[in-house]
């Protein structure tokens, strides 16, 4: 059998894609372009309704080029529209079933384990918790996704000595809401015990912590990144707005004065820390004098890369039915200046990064590096993927210099 896998959205998408792909390989699968496969996974993404628009040009395309496969849609957008796919000739898997839908036993597998490497992928993303409990006001999640469920940490350091015993050197750790690992789990446990568990399992192997709610980036947390050598600096923390009342509307459980503090004690701690946000504008009730505090805090920030999210109805949630929608050219054209921002501020974290030295690991062909503070840096060819090094940056997003680093651990 031959398969392919469209992953949309999120790092936990990703993460499931990851295991779906584990256990079709296990079935003795061949990965495929999705013109050529007889199985087609196509995960959703429902964060945006151009994230509903994109799953479904994705299915009218593969089922246009490769007629005979069969296609079958999962992931949030599946899960919350089910009625959506009824003219689309595809098999709908709801979140809650996805990851068993092709699961096999142990007996039953017969064919590769997963390496670096497959579907171009060099790190491994597992997915430590789903589901949210926040009421976010703009967020359908909790509704695709369901209450938080957590893996247990013993699981988990299975899982990470397992990929490192296969090869991978990186290994993320993903959560719909993170922060709030092991509050459902008995006895319960913290995203801090995990986090000091995976710092002592065995294997060459570093982590990189996905997006945390900044309510949840704790200074301990923020102390094991910075001791340990083993988690990377680098920190997704989604501040959505720079107004306190638009943060309340949100239903934001802080405000811009504690996420200040919050990012500059990271930069005390990690100069070279890159700490990346999301912004939404457009939000309901959003007036000019609210998006002009976006305007006043972000380019001084130390922040390192924006991601700019337009706000978008969903149905089902509580900005839904709120009033004083933002008209969708004003949404754009704040968008356009906000996106602007983030540019200047990624140039400027990497200006700041020239001249020196940072760990990181080949991607691709071997000729381009992630380094431990989430640069991209192209190097001269002669390297396999997935190999550990260390650059010293230089202009222009190239190098000046390449080593080959050591083994992290054993």
């Amino acid at each position: 059998m031959k398969y392919s896998i469209v992953t949309f959205g999120c790092r936990v998408n990703h993460a499931d894609s990851l295991r779906i792909e584990e256990d079709l390989r296990a079935r003795g699968g061949v990965e495929a372009a999705s013109s050529q496969a007889d199985l087609v996974v196509v995960n959703t993404c429902s964060v945006t309704a151009t994230a509903d628009q994109g799953a479904r040009q994705a299915i009218r395309r593969i089922a246009r080029e490769n007629p005979s496969a069969k296609i079958v849609a999962t992931g949030c957008y599946a899960t919350r529209c089910e009625e959506d796919f009824a003219a689309l000739p595809v098999t709908v898997v709801r979140n809650d079933d996805k990851l068993d839908f092709f699961r096999v036993d142990g007996e039953g597998a017969c064919g590769a384990a997963i390496e670096p490497g497959i579907a171009g992928r060099t790190a491994f993303t597992i997915r430590a918790q789903t589901g949210c409990e926040e009421q976010c006001a703009y967020c359908i999640i909790p509704t695709t996704r369901g209450a938080s469920r957590s893996a247990t940490i013993a699981s988990l350091v299975a899982d990470v000595e397992r990929v490192a015993a296969a090869g991978f050197k990186e290994v993320v750790v993903a959560g719909v809401h993170l922060g709030s690992y092991g509050r459902d789990l008995s006895p319960v446990v913290s995203l801090l015990d995990l986090l000091r568990a995976l710092d002592a399992a065995r294997g060459d192997v570093t982590f990189r912590i996905s997006s945390l709610e900044p309510m949840d980036c704790t200074p301990a947390i923020v102390d094991v990144v910075a001791a340990s050598g083993r988690f990377m600096p680098h920190f997704h923390l989604p501040l959505q707005h720079a107004s306190d009342r638009m943060l309340a509307l949100m239903r934001r459980p802080y405000t811009l004065a504690y996420y200040c503090a919050l990012v500059d004690g990271i930069v005390d701690r990690l100069p070279h820390a890159a700490i990346g946000t999301d912004m939404i504008v457009g939000f309901p009730g959003e007036t000019d004098a609210d998006f002009c505090l976006n305007l006043d805090y972000l380019p001084a920030a130390p922040l390192s890369h924006v991601h700019v999210f337009p706000y978008s109805d969903r149905p089902g949630t509580a900005a839904t039915a709120m009033p004083r929608k933002v008209p969708g050219a004003v949404i754009r054209e704040r968008g356009t200046r906000l996106r602007a921002i983030g540019a200047e501020l990624s140039h400027r974290f990497r200006a700041r990064q020239v001249g020196t030295v940072r760990p990181g690991l080949t991607l691709e062909d071997g000729t381009l590096v992630v380094t431990d503070n989430y640069l991209k840096v192209r190097i001269p060819a002669g390297l396999p993927r997935n190999r550990r090094v260390r650059v010293m940056l230089g202009q222009d997003g190239g190098t000046v210099g390449i080593g080959v680093q050591e083994r992290f651990a054993t």
